[in-house]
């Protein structure tokens, strides 16, 4: 009787802990929910637009966080170091150079399904849905590849579609490298949120990170289908031809000296990226970085960790500083960004240590991060929006490949210390580079709010996808209307002066007129003056 007595007190007292701690966990739940909401109003600045457009960026870099984590452990880790090389350059060559694909094919169709942006970004999210779940059964196999390309397409069709939407969700308080830094820190706290949960899924299979992606994704799509309406720009007059080629002039979208000149920055910082990302990483694989912190010495798992999230710090810290930022001189941001990532990769390479390596990731991706919230902005504000989601395609190709080339170099075995004085020598001479580009860009200055027209000195000359010119028969409305009233005026105020004594030249229809606004005259009669009308 005792011991029942002792199960049926074990059983309680399980019962009463299991509701305590889903009590607490779900109080927990209720906070952290309360407080993400709190800080994605105050992101959004009230507006329900932008709060489900960081919503839908959250999905976004949730899931693809999760995808990222899935192919990681399966081409990187479980390999040895001399075939995850070989095996990352293949993953490279077959899915991140055919990236010159999204300027020419990508852009063009979101700008004439501008009518129609949140279908695009619903297709997008769908797609990566059912590629994701699509690589899950393919890890390990060639068909991973291709699968894995197709995601990496559709998340930058979505990076063009979604920032071609900020200046149509734009709230009244916010600038737009404000709103692009908000939507970014979004993305990133959801990725950092759903890691662990990836992790958790790992342990149960290599598939099931890219396929909880796959759920994440259909959750964004939902998210997409109700973004407001305004969101999409007004329909176009005529039909958009989906499948035609591209017109030659959509190859130079990127024009004008400061969108150029940040495009300039931005490539040099993304492609130290890259390079650092997969040279480091090798690096500490193979030995040839030392991996002591503050007197202990780490395992390469750990070293390895401590880079990574070097990176990651110091791009959520250029997206936390943005938030607050208002970028007006672009060049000039860059200029100084540049400046002091060359002082600091001259003492990553000279003192050649684990913390001073880690702080030039940090300040790699901090002026990166930086670098490209100043080109979203100048894209935003000096491009018109008929061509700035083609305008976003060229800059994300080139960022893209930008980043693949930096990373193709990094996968060359020589020694750490020696890739890091090149490195420092390259970013020297982009820093010299850039300090003489923002001298002779020192005038221009960003407004902060997007444009739909392109002004100033930066104005293409010839704008593709623009509206078409007005007919001649409504500039000669105008000019009917304006010459009506001055004469309705000068009635009133003071006696007209005399005309003309008499006009004597036939005046013939012009057929371009619409009906209404042309005088009828039978062929041939001639014109009097109203004076003579009687004689």
């Amino acid at each position: 009787m005792g011991g029942m007595t002792a199960l049926g007190k074990t059983v309680v007292y399980t019962i009463r802990g299991a509701r305590a701690s889903v009590r607490g966990s779900t109080r927990a739940g209720r906070w952290v929910t309360r407080r993400v909401i709190a800080v994605r109003d105050r992101g959004a600045a009230g507006e329900l637009g932008m709060m489900r457009l960081l919503d839908l960026h959250a999905a976004s870099c949730a899931g693809d966080t999760l995808v990222t984590m899935g192919l990681a452990g399966t081409i990187f880790f479980n390999v040895s170091a001399g075939e995850a090389r070989s095996r990352v350059a293949l993953y490279l060559l077959m899915t991140m150079a055919p990236f010159a694909l999204l300027a020419p094919i990508v852009g063009p169709a979101l700008d004439r399904f501008r009518h129609g942006r949140r279908y695009a970004l619903a297709l997008t999210m769908l797609g990566r849905a059912f590629l994701a779940w699509l690589i899950s059964d393919y890890l390990g196999n060639f068909g991973l590849y291709p699968a894995a390309f197709g995601v990496l397409v559709l998340s930058r069709a979505y990076g063009v579609a979604r920032s071609a939407a900020v200046p149509r969700l734009l709230p009244e308080r916010l600038g737009l490298s404000e709103a692009g830094a908000r939507a970014s820190v979004f993305g990133t706290l959801a990725g950092a949120a759903v890691a662990p949960l990836g992790i958790a899924a790992f342990w149960l299979g290599p598939q099931w990170p890219l396929r909880v992606a796959s759920i994440i994704f259909l959750m964004g799509m939902v998210v997409a289908l109700r973004l407001p309406p305004r969101a999409d720009s007004d329909p176009p007059e005529t039909l958009p031809r989906v499948f035609s080629l591209p017109r030659r002039a959509s190859m130079k979208v990127l024009s004008g000296r400061l969108v150029l000149s940040t495009m300039f920055g931005a490539v040099a910082l993304r492609a130290l990226f890259g390079f650092l990302t997969l040279f480091l990483a090798f690096a500490v694989r193979s030995g040839h970085l030392p991996t002591w912190l503050l007197g202990k010495h780490l395992h390469q798992t750990t070293a390895l960790g401590v880079m990574a999230g070097a990176l990651g710090v110091g791009s959520f810290l250029a997206m936390a500083v943005g938030t607050r930022l208002k970028i007006h001189r672009p060049a000039l941001l860059q200029a100084g960004s540049l400046t002091f990532l060359a002082a600091v990769a001259v003492l990553a390479a000279g003192r050649f240590s684990l913390p001073t390596v880690a702080l030039f990731c940090l300040v790699t991706a901090a002026a990166s991060g930086l670098a490209k919230l100043a080109l979203d902005a100048t894209i935003q504000e000096r491009l018109p929006e008929t061509v700035r989601a083609s305008a976003f395609a060229h800059s994300e190709t080139a960022l893209m490949l930008a980043w693949v080339l930096g990373g193709a170099i990094g996968l060359i075995p020589f020694s750490a210390r020696l890739g890091l004085a090149i490195a420092a020598v390259a970013i020297a001479l982009a820093a010299v580079r850039g300090v003489l580009l923002a001298g002779t860009l020192r005038k221009e200055k960003l407004r902060g709010a997007a444009s739909g027209e392109v002004t100033g000195a930066d104005a293409p000359t010839e704008a593709v996808g623009a509206a078409p010119a007005r007919p001649a028969w409504t500039k000669l409305r105008s000019t009917k209307a304006k010459l009506r009233s001055t004469k309705a005026q000068g009635t009133s105020a003071a006696p007209a002066p005399r005309q003309e004594p008499r006009v004597t030249q036939t005046m013939e229809r012009n057929e371009s007129e619409p009906p209404g606004y042309h005088l009828y005259q039978p062929s041939g009669e001639k014109l009097v003056h109203p004076d003579e009308a009687d004689d």
